[in-house]
């Protein structure tokens, strides 16, 4: 389990700052970016498939 500060260092990948002004975009903006890492995650996970 990564810790908070490789966690950040992620969200920093999108970008260092958040663009919107308002909190509520501010939350929007932080779920896309927390949705595309994961997204990432998921496809560089290798799926083991058991044979025979």
């Amino acid at each position: 389990m990564p810790g908070a500060a490789s966690r950040r260092r992620c969200l920093k990948a999108f970008g260092g700052r958040i663009g919107a002004r308002g909190p509520v975009r501010q939350a929007t903006e932080i779920h896309i970016r927390v949705a595309l890492i994961n997204r990432a995650k998921a496809l560089g996970t290798a799926e083991i498939v058991r044979m025979a």
